[in-house]
């Protein structure tokens, strides 16, 4: 299957992956670099490691990988820090300024260290800051415990000197004469003041408390608003307080507490002119502190600018550097250490493109040797690749989450770009729902290159990378929708007028019995009349199974089909004439049988019983059908394919493996004659394959019959439960068409019944939440969960195997979705 590309792009080939050769290239060590580099540019190229025994730190690039890891810490340390500023990266385009990795190191290094000093002066001159404002609120509150206390001692000595004649009262201290004339038994009283934390404030008084055997005096009060903890940085509500303490040993007592309570304590003079000078000191320095602390911000923010324009290109070159350095690892040093060896693989259209790339590379690296390219003779299964655009791709995903293609096998992507939305669509019938759909599909597609762009939460992302699916999925949705002729459930004439008419007045709310056909047959879709009568369920349920039975049993078909191709592609001629054969004679025989009998009852218009039919078929064949007969010879005719679908079964079964152990017998012949036949050099050249091969191709008669008994037992009950998995197009069909019915008669239509407007916005907005809620979202979701499973499960488990692995190119497009 190998094809030639014309011109830079291959042709589109969707429905066998591309051509793939394993390639070998050897590059001199002087121009490996930049040759990686160019070949991560084009993208086309999926190397091996031929280094996997080898750990990464016994591989030849793990210093230059490690520069690179360090870099990238870097990076991520300036993007911390400009998140911290709230300074973004500028979403320009990536400017495309070679850019040196030795200087962009050493650029890194410089700034990295200028704003680890800047970071570190900030942090030093705001913590002085925070304790100079909390000084300020201690001196202020201070202040006032000091001014109430001197106020209330100087009103006491007034008292007390005028109350000199002697006379004592019951108020007056016991030892007032003896503490006023003997000064030598006065005590010296000092004083503590600070800030505790609030939430701390009544343990911290207990503890005190306790700890001095109540011998001192705190006073505390709440600070009006959160101060800036020096140590923490964070906002904290503290109270102030002042403690009078007698002794050392107090003293003691009370710095342990206040260091076990994060209390912070600062001095507090006496003197109220020392007060004074000290409170106008912080304040002049809080000035300072604040423009000095603005202007290290300013040159903060500066630094961090100038790295944000640069941002997106130096994290783009990071990463280059160390994707290159890894795929260097992943080659074989030459035993003269002069060049690398790689082997890869890569679509056979992009050799002329590869070996054009080696060449430039060769000329900018100005290496005085080329690279070599050379294609590899091998019999390993080559990777999968389909080249998709942004249509297709997210079909191919559907694919893929399946199970990746074997190499160039059928690929059901082609096929599912049309069944999947159309199943989708016969469950979801509604062209007011398809429109819906659609409207917001468009709005995806026509802001896609914004959206591009932007990041998006995990289900917006989701929806957004599946646009042009759910927009198939609307636009199938709006044409099944109007071969059901229904409008959020409500039925219009579009096509003509209705074929039928009432006999008589009375009978409008009759089954068709009561309706006479008036015209000639509704052109297009159900009749409208048939909405709403008694006939309605009996008559949309026939119909919708039937169609059901009709669309599995094609699509099956389908899938047995391309088995064929497959076998045919790969020159199978035993899975044709022992698989492909005898699959379609019994899913015919049976399902096909029945759906052709459904066919001939639409068109006659005969009242013949098929599940009679089909169940009379197997137990008694040779009676005779009465009623039921559908054609002339229908009993010789359902007796001829009851036959063939009893001999398809051991047709499947018994064959097979016999050929495959002939085949086998007689390709180890060949193997032996020609290793007689070989010279000496083929022999030794061919030794490690020939080993290969008759090691892997051990042949068990009885695991290969066992495994095809376990395949005919799955295909002959399969074809029956996949044929009834498919009745589930009717079942959904259905749900969704009573839902959305239940919808407009029991919300809308009811309350638009009441004059009242309020009940009506009511009844308006409850009618579009269930609409959206239940029948766009709920119902999208498992209308699309069961499309889903038909395809993975009836449809690909006839032809596809789904083993394959894909091709993953070194590419710096890639590494760029996946840093995203």
């Amino acid at each position: 299957m190998a094809r030639r590309g014309g011109g830079c792009c291959p042709p589109m080939d969707l429905m066998r992956s591309e051509a793939m050769q394993l390639v070998q290239v050897i590059i001199p060590t002087e121009s490996a670099h930049i040759t990686v580099s160019y070949l991560g540019d084009l993208g086309l190229l999926q190397l091996k490691d031929l280094n996997a025994d080898k750990s990464p730190f016994q591989r030849t690039y793990a210093a230059q990988i490690k520069r690179c890891g360090e870099m990238a810490r870097k990076l991520r340390f300036f993007k911390e820090q400009m998140s911290k500023a709230g300074i973004s990266t500028p979403s320009a385009q990536l400017t495309e300024i070679p850019l040196d990795f030795d200087d962009l190191e050493r650029k890194h290094g410089e700034l990295e260290a200028e704003l680890a000093e800047v970071n570190a002066n900030n942090e030093k001159l705001q913590r002085t800051y925070n304790e100079l404002l909390e000084y300020s609120t201690v001196l202020q509150k201070a202040g006032v415990f000091f001014y109430l206390a001197q106020r209330s001692a100087a009103a006491q000595q007034r008292e007390m000197e005028a109350n000199q004649s002697g006379e004592s009262s019951l108020e007056s201290p016991l030892l007032e004469q003896e503490i006023l004339t003997d000064a030598s038994k006065q005590v010296k009283l000092g004083s503590l003041s600070g800030l505790v934390p609030k939430e701390k404030a009544m343990a911290f008084e207990r503890i005190l408390f306790r700890s001095t055997r109540g011998n001192i005096f705190l006073r505390q009060e709440s600070v009006d608003e959160p101060v800036t903890d020096p140590v923490s940085g964070e906002k904290v509500a503290k109270n102030a307080f002042v403690i009078f303490y007698s002794g050392d040993r107090a003293k003691a007592k009370i710095l342990k507490i206040c260091d076990a309570f994060n209390a912070n304590r600062y001095p507090f003079p006496e003197d109220v002119s020392k007060q004074l000078h000290t409170v106008q000191e912080v304040s002049a320095k809080l000035s300072e502190l604040k423009a000095t602390i603005d202007m290290g911000l300013a040159h903060r923010d500066n630094i961090l600018k100038s790295i944000a324009s640069e941002f997106e290109n130096w994290n783009r070159l990071a990463n280059k550097e160390k994707s290159i350095y890894h795929t260097l690892n992943m080659l074989s040093v030459d035993v003269t250490k002069k060049c690398l060896v790689g082997e890869g693989w890569s679509p056979v259209f992009a050799a002329t493109q590869i070996q054009d790339t080696l060449q430039r590379a060769t000329l900018d690296s100005k290496s005085q040797v080329g690279s070599i390219f050379q294609v590899l003779d091998t019999k390993e299964s080559p990777p999968t690749y389909f080249q998709t655009n942004k249509f297709t791709s997210a079909f191919q995903e559907i694919v893929d989450a399946y199970g990746v293609a074997k190499y160039q096998e059928a690929n059901p992507g082609v096929f599912t770009i049309v069944t999947f939305p159309f199943l989708f669509a016969v469950m979801f019938g509604d062209w007011g729902h398809g429109i819906c759909l659609l409207v917001a599909t468009l709005y995806l597609i026509i802001r896609e290159k914004k959206l591009a762009s932007q990041k998006l939460g995990d289900i917006m992302e989701m929806m957004f990378g599946g646009r042009y699916v759910i927009m198939m999925m609307s636009l199938f949705s709006i044409y099944t929708g109007l071969v059901y002729n229904e409008f959020f459930s409500v039925p219009f004439e579009l096509f003509g007028k209705s074929a039928y008419a009432c006999r008589d007045p009375s009978c409008v709310d009759a089954a068709t019995e009561g309706l006479l056909k008036v015209r000639r047959t509704y052109p297009f879709g159900v009749d409208p009349v048939w909405h709403g009568s008694r006939s309605e369920l009996p008559f949309l349920n026939s119909l919708k199974m039937k169609m059901s039975i009709l669309l599995g049993v094609a699509q099956m078909n389908l899938g047995i089909v391309i088995s064929y191709f497959n076998a045919k592609f790969f020159r199978n001629s035993v899975n044709v004439w022992y698989q492909f054969v005898p699959q379609l004679i019994f899913l015919n025989s049976l399902f096909g049988y029945l759906s052709v009998l459904i066919i001939i009852k639409w068109c006659t218009g005969a009242k013949a019983d098929l599940y009679h039919t089909m169940i009379y078929m197997f137990l008694s064949p040779t009676d005779e059908l009465g009623e039921n007969q559908l054609f002339p010879g229908q009993k010789t005719v359902q007796l001829v394919l009851l036959l063939l679908a009893l001999v398809a079964v051991p047709w499947m079964l018994i064959p097979k493996p016999f050929f495959l152990k002939m085949e086998h017998e007689r390709r180890h012949e060949g193997h032996q004659y020609a290793m007689l036949q070989s010279a000496y050099e083929s022999v030794v050249a061919d030794l490690g394959d020939h080993e290969d091969s008759n090691h892997h191709e051990e042949f068990e008669f009885s695991e290969v019959f066992v495994h095809q008994l376990i395949h005919t037992i799955e295909f002959v009950l399969g074809a029956v439960s996949n044929t009834a998995s498919y009745l589930r197009l009717w079942a959904l069909s259905l749900a969704h068409s009573e839902l959305s019915s239940v919808f407009y008669d029991k919300v809308l239509l009811l309350t638009w019944g009441y004059n009242n407007i309020f009940i009506r916005i009511i009844g308006i907005a409850i009618f579009i939440a269930a609409t959206v809620g239940v029948l766009l979202v709920m119902e999208t979701l498992s209308a699309f969960l069961h499309a889903l499973r038909l395809h993975w499960v009836e449809f690909q488990n006839k032809f596809y195997e789904g083993d394959g692995y894909k091709f993953a190119p070194f590419s710096f497009a890639l590494i760029g979705d996946e840093e995203d």
